[in-house]
């Protein structure tokens, strides 16, 4: 309401005194304060003009967030959540190209009654463990629409591995995702071991609703800015 009334009051050379850009902004910035202060009878709030100084700033392409190192403690921040406190889309267009490959894997908790149905290949719905390899790499494909602030991600490689395992009567999964570009491909891997175990959870559903989908995590990535890193185990 403020800057309406301001526009409103304001002579035509003043209400567009940033068309000539940078190099008088210092001057401009006064002189409106000045033209503020003659029509309202007090200088304008100081939120205003800091947020006119602090504009460039905000607009930024490719920000690259602050870290606190004091006391040789790094605190990443947020790089998904803007200034505002609102959700955005990361700008990587000022990030390296570079190989890039993460691992994920998942288990699915069958029991004893599917998981005899599983390795012999009869359940109603055909054949799990294959069904739900090509579910998985398709799952990796899809990331960036069902992910909403993921990128758009050229994937040159997705594997998608099940294996049944007689200790815990589970299936387990792992998933594999490499591009080369500027972000990495964690969320992808992700992707292929969850939607993955969803579909044996479908295959496998009408012959019981106890099926579990447990420990979901990323095993190892490599590339990018951050390097590699691993679980430990």
């Amino acid at each position: 309401m403020f800057l309406r009334r301001v526009a409103s009051k304001l002579p035509q050379s003043a209400r567009f005194f940033c068309s000539t850009g940078n190099r008088d902004l210092s001057n401009a910035i006064a002189e409106l304060n000045k033209e503020m202060e003659s029509i309202f009878g007090e200088p304008p709030p100081s939120s205003f003009s800091g947020a006119i100084e602090n504009q460039d700033a905000i607009d930024e392409p490719c920000s690259i967030p602050p870290k606190d190192t004091g006391n040789d403690l790094t605190m990443p921040m947020l790089t998904h959540v803007s200034k505002e406190g609102e959700a955005k889309m990361v700008d990587i267009s000022c990030k390296g190209v570079s190989h890039r490959v993460a691992v994920a894997s998942c288990k699915v908790i069958l029991g004893r009654k599917v998981f005899d149905l599983v390795s012999a290949n009869e359940m109603g719905k055909g054949d799990v463990l294959g069904v739900a390899k090509i579910a998985g790499i398709c799952g990796a494909k899809q990331t960036s629409t069902i992910i909403p602030l993921c990128h758009n991600i050229n994937l040159t490689h997705v594997r998608v591995d099940l294996a049944l395992n007689p200790k815990d009567l589970s299936v387990e999964i792992e998933g594999e995702a490499s591009a080369r570009g500027e972000t990495g491909v964690e969320m992808e891997a992700l992707a292929a071991v969850t939607v993955a175990g969803l579909t044996v959870y479908d295959m496998c559903k009408a012959a019981s609703k106890d099926i579990r989908i447990t420990d979901v995590k990323l095993e190892w990535k490599t590339g990018g800015k951050s390097g590699d890193w691993s679980r430990e185990k």
